[in-house]
């Protein structure tokens, strides 16, 4: 990623002098109500992806404003639908900063249309809280008013590494999307790997359409590796999964993006047996304070109990516990603020740790196997 997407808060405050002055705009809490803002993919053929974790961000905001509010005020979620397109994400990340007056943004989701609003967060001063991207180079270098609430794909990664190596199993072969996505998690891998002594035997890129799946899974077999490492995500990976069960016999772990309950499903029982990483508590289990909250408020609310509800769900405590530490009256500076003096913050079971310099507020990361009927065994 280019280093011009990075700044200093110092910086960023030149950047934002011009937009300070401007005058005759509403106020972003005229009305009583606190508004954040979210660009995401409701439509085109990557919505599935997210529609889960949409009804769990649901779940925690109608949760909130039961019990009062945010110190008294509800709290207003403004989606924007960007179809997955960089460029209409920016425009929607204009729009609800400029005309919306929204306090934060929230739940991004496509990596380059993040990297894209970067410069834009920083001249108009406007946080960015939670993402539904793991990607590591939007966490490479510190940005001023970037707020990660979960783990990295390279911590998901080195999850999956690590235990491969526990087992005598670190003859390894990736499978990867032939697109920037897997272009980016390559190298990432490669080094993930090679710290942890462990050998890779063999890479094949995947086609976003999946038509290479079998061709990619035979090249693979043909190194022998004891197991292969899937940096794929979408359709693609319901072809990669069927040809691999077929042609290579070995375990295949999946990041935590594959984790997309209509995915597992088209997999049939090719998904039996699949490792998939995790970066939200099993929320089966109702053993935290948190887990029985998300669990109370989904059977309310009839939303289906996944990892991907769980995820929204927790993700959106994080930022609503920034708000409420952001003041009666939050502005985007005051909950800049908030959220890095939530030096350890435990939500009840699921800690986040922040800072000044120090915005990537969880590296926690579990293993779970597809099991019967594709329910998730740990």
């Amino acid at each position: 990623m280019s280093p011009s997407l990075f700044w200093t808060r110092r910086d960023a405050l030149k950047a934002a002098t011009a937009a300070s002055l401007m005058v005759g705009l509403p106020s972003r809490s005229q009305d009583g109500e606190i508004r954040i803002g979210q660009s995401i993919h409701l439509s085109g053929p990557m919505a599935a992806t997210t529609a889960l974790s949409l009804k769990g961000q649901d779940l925690a905001i109608e949760e909130a404003n039961q019990q009062g509010g945010i110190n008294g005020r509800p709290l207003r979620l403004i989606q924007l639908d960007d179809g997955y397109d960089a460029a209409r994400c920016i425009e929607n990340v204009k729009t609800l900063i400029d005309k919306h007056k929204v306090v934060a943004l929230f739940g991004l989701a496509n990596s380059q249309a993040i990297a894209a609003t970067l410069p834009l967060l920083a001249e108009r001063h406007v946080p960015l809280i939670g993402l539904y991207s793991g990607s590591p180079a939007l966490r490479a270098q510190h940005h001023p008013y970037l707020f990660t609430t979960a783990a990295s794909f390279r911590d998901e990664v080195v999850q999956m590494v690590r235990n491969l190596v526990t087992l005598q199993q670190g003859q390894i072969g990736v499978v990867y999307l032939d697109n920037p996505f897997g272009q980016l998690m390559m190298p990432v891998v490669e080094q993930v790997i090679q710290e942890n002594g462990a050998t890779l035997v063999g890479r094949q890129p995947l086609d976003a359409s999946g038509s290479n799946a079998v061709a990619a899974a035979q090249a693979l077999a043909a190194k022998q590796p004891k197991a292969v490492l899937m940096m794929a995500f979408g359709p693609p990976t319901v072809s990669f999964v069927k040809a691999a069960r077929k042609q290579i016999g070995v375990p295949v772990y999946a990041l935590s993006i594959t984790n997309v309950a209509s995915l597992i499903e088209a997999m049939g029982e090719d998904a039996r047996g699949l490792a998939i990483t995790q970066t939200a508590p099993y929320p089966w289990r109702e053993t935290t304070p948190l887990v029985r909250e998300f669990n109370a408020a989904a059977r309310k609310a009839k939303v289906p109990v996944a990892y991907e509800s769980m995820l929204g769900y927790l993700t959106t405590r994080v930022l609503i516990e920034g708000l409420r530490r952001a003041g009666k009256a939050p502005t985007p500076d005051s909950v800049t603020r908030a959220m890095e003096g939530m030096t350890r913050v435990d939500l009840g079971g699921y800690e986040v740790a922040y800072g000044p310099k120090k915005h990537h507020g969880s590296h926690f990361v579990e293993i779970t196997i597809v099991g019967p009927d594709g329910k998730f065994l740990r």
